[in-house]
């Protein structure tokens, strides 16, 4: 059963949020890396010098479990090695929020859960890309996808006004997403929401792709409250384009950003990954000495 008693327990074993900064904006604390990763690989990635996973929030939080079904994974997440920092995959996409039927209420019930979950174990931020439940249908007005959406994004920061965890949209590509293209769009629409619960993600290799420049970062202020980072052309593990991460860094530390830094990308072949992983960390490293 899970009890406030395993709840703090929980939050012990995984590592709490102040322990990696917090999510407000002030002085900007020390650049913080980790990837996205399942628990079961913390252990390796830890003694590679990561210090923190993302997970995917279907396969641990999984929402369509009861607490007692969940239980089990839970006393797994206790003890994950590594704090789990935040999760992707936040609605899949046969809840749909978009479109002439919209399944708000499933989806709903669905990410309350995982954010009710997220709580328990100490994750202090969700990312809400899921591209297959909110992009409009084909032929559906985007226009009218996108008032769906801060609708549900309304719904969702009222219903967990009182966790902690916070719901960062995800600007994506246009290869995967027909709206929230960009920083700058996710702005407007995290003020249009205007919810506390629901803020910004600001993920570098989307953003190059729209060719948004760091000063988008600046603009976004507290609102942005992770990063996802990878190489700018061909989404690989850092270095990988050898591409200058230091303005954006840069940019980072002007807004006092205490969030972390999270690579989801590609790490090469099976036999090249551990070096790469390790080419990887040491590159962001570099390039975040001063900032």
């Amino acid at each position: 059963m899970i009890t406030r008693r395993s709840f703090v327990g929980g939050v012990a074993a995984a590592g709490t949020a102040a322990a990696l900064g917090g999510t407000c904006c002030g002085k900007a604390a020390s650049p913080v890396f980790g990837l996205c990763a399942g628990p079961e690989t913390a252990a390796k990635y830890k003694g590679l010098g990561f210090q923190f996973i993302e997970s995917n929030a279907q396969s641990i939080l999984q929402a369509e479990k009861s607490d007692a079904e969940w239980q089990p994974m839970f006393e797994k997440l206790k003890a994950c090695p590594l704090p789990i920092r935040s999760c992707t995959i936040f609605l899949p996409g046969k809840f749909r929020i978009t479109g002439p039927e919209p399944k708000t209420e499933e989806a709903l019930k669905h990410a309350v859960t995982e954010c009710r979950r997220a709580d328990l174990v100490g994750i202090p931020v969700l990312v809400f890309g899921s591209s297959g439940a909110r992009n409009a249908p084909k032929g559906f007005p985007v226009e009218k996808a996108k008032e769906q959406f801060v609708a549900f994004c309304q719904k969702l920061g009222d219903a967990i006004r009182e966790c902690k965890v916070t719901v960062i949209l995800e600007p994506l590509q246009k290869k995967e997403a027909n709206y929230l293209n960009l920083v700058e769009e996710g702005i407007d629409m995290v003020d249009a929401i205007n919810r506390p619960r629901i803020q910004l993600h600001a993920d570098l290799f989307h953003m190059s792709m729209g060719g948004e420049k760091p000063d988008i970062i600046r603009k976004g202020g507290a609102r942005i409250r992770h990063c996802h980072v990878a190489s700018f052309k061909h989404r690989q593990y850092p270095g990988f384009d050898k591409e200058d991460y230091r303005p954006w860094f840069a940019a980072f530390r002007d807004i006092g950003y205490q969030g972390v830094y999270s690579c989801e990308c590609g790490w090469g072949k099976k036999e090249e990954r551990e070096e790469n992983y390790a080419k990887g960390l040491a590159y962001l490293t570099e390039q975040a000495k001063g900032f």
